[in-house]
């Protein structure tokens, strides 16, 4: 491409931005009134394969155009009725922030190469330590993909810390709940651990780690001559939004000597909530935390964090060098942050979050995660005031669990027409409100941390649903 050519591509890619950005208007614009889902069907999967392979070069125009229609067939984690899954309503300044980021096209891994945003990066990560209760002085961290990553991250430091020999790691033993999420099974999996040795400790009847059965499982492996050397709790389970007990679990860390680490990908954010901070009380007690900023920082993905009390464990597991990196070694106060986990070239994913909070500050972004929590309680609250409606976990973390359960019905019954109406629900786009299982259950979830949703509308919401679920009754009974 010679300089004319690249002198008009690059005001073909400025005039497609121009383009991009009226989109972006468009998006934004009455979401409540757009598709909370849309699933490619098998004619027009048949039609999106005509795009899939590059042939002759096309206009940026037309390119654009076809990714509309690409990207028309998906799911609307940002729709204010998507309570599905942990939605990720990404905040319009982090969509800015990661143009940004992109724009500048900075490899956030070395110091030489991303002195600038390295020195925010590393800012924030003390500023965000500070609030979780880590110790300023000592502690560090990482951004990561998402809290797949972040996990992943804290248990190798674990393993590498707590199993040194190959002998120990064979009898290594790691303690999870059985509200844990399976991506911290997953990590251990990849790190060489087998399901004999992660053990799955119950939860009371509020969802939350059982203590006392931790200590026991713990006290048992070590009479066979097993090795525990970590713990894994969880601030915000994705099912319930509990939280475990963290002191109490810290306590038992700190008399067995265990690598504690608290998958906090959700429920974390809640240390900057103006209101409900306290609920995290205990994990700055913790040995390594994970976070994913694209959950309730509102960032777009991928955006996690993993932090750790002790930053000198991330470079004992991660830091490695070659001969043709010899210029980028960096001291510890310009940090090198391929050194500190397992990515070598990294974006600059703090920038994001970053320019986020930079515009908003403090109090909006607290407030933003109070409304959530609001939220799930005005959900729960208008549900109790409704006949045939049973509430399996009050509101945790901007989450509520329950089920229509009308009488007449056997547990089979009562699980079709939940799953039913889930679906139901999708369909004319009146909430994405999915099904999970409790107690072997079939049960509706709601995640409730979108900015967009008043809690007028979640009055609403909740008594379009009642009126669903009574009438799809009613059509069973005839």
């Amino acid at each position: 491409m010679d300089f004319d050519s690249s002198q008009r591509m690059t005001q073909d890619v400025a005039e497609a931005f121009r383009h991009i950005t009226s989109l972006f208007h468009q998006e934004r614009s009455e979401p409540s009134q757009k598709p909370i889902v849309k699933v490619a069907s098998p004619t027009a999967v048949s039609s999106l394969h005509q795009y899939a392979l590059p042939e002759a070069p096309k206009p940026i125009e037309s390119v654009v155009e076809e990714a509309i229609k690409i990207f028309s067939y998906r799911l609307r984690n940002d729709h204010p009725r998507f309570f599905g899954f942990i939605p990720s309503p990404a905040h319009p300044l982090s969509w800015l922030g990661e143009m940004l980021c992109s724009l500048f096209n900075t490899h956030g891994g070395s110091w030489l190469q991303s002195s600038g945003p390295s020195t925010i990066e590393a800012g924030l990560i003390n500023f965000l330590a500070t609030k979780l209760g880590l110790p300023s002085e000592t502690a560090g961290g990482l951004f990561v993909s998402g809290g797949s990553m972040a996990n992943l991250t804290g248990m190798t430091m674990a393993r590498d810390r707590m199993l040194g020999s190959q002998e120990a790691r064979l009898k290594g033993c790691i303690y999870v709940s059985e509200q844990t999420h399976f991506s911290v099974t997953k990590g251990l999996k990849v790190l060489g651990f087998v399901d004999s040795q992660i053990r799955k400790v119950p939860v009371n009847s509020k969802f939350r780690f059982d203590v006392e059965s931790l200590k026991k499982t713990v006290q048992n492996d070590r009479a066979k001559g097993l090795l525990p050397f970590a713990v894994v709790a969880t601030c915000g389970a994705t099912n319930t939004g509990s939280i475990d007990p963290l002191q109490d679990i810290a306590d038992v860390a700190q008399k067995e000597k265990l690598w504690m680490h608290v998958d906090g990908a959700y429920g974390a954010s809640i240390v900057l909530s103006k209101s409900y901070s306290h609920l995290a009380d205990g994990l700055g007690r913790a040995d390594s935390i994970s976070l994913d900023a694209h959950k309730w920082f509102f960032q777009t993905f991928g955006c996690g964090i993993v932090f750790v009390r002790e930053k000198k464990h991330l470079l004992d597991s991660f830091a490695a060098n070659a001969e043709y990196v010899r210029d980028a070694v960096a001291a510890e106060e310009t940090p090198n942050f391929w050194s500190y986990g397992i990515e070598l070239t990294l974006p600059a994913r703090a920038m994001k979050l970053w320019f986020t909070m930079r515009v908003l500050g403090l109090d909006t972004m607290g407030a933003l995660i109070d409304h959530g929590v609001t939220l799930a309680e005005r959900a729960e609250a208008e549900l109790r005031k409704l006949k045939d409606w049973e509430i399996f976990s009050p509101a945790t973390l901007a989450i509520v669990v329950f089920r229509y359960a009308p009488r007449g019905l056997s547990e089979n019954g009562l699980d079709e027409l939940n799953i039913a109406l889930s679906k139901k629900l999708l369909e004319e786009n009146i909430a994405g409100a999915l099904t999970t299982k409790l107690h072997g259950k079939a049960v509706l979830r709601v995640c409730a941390i979108s900015p967009q949703l008043s809690l007028e509308e979640m009055t609403e919401v909740i008594t379009k649903i009642d009126e669903t679920a009574k009438s799809m009754h009613y059509v069973r009974s005839i």
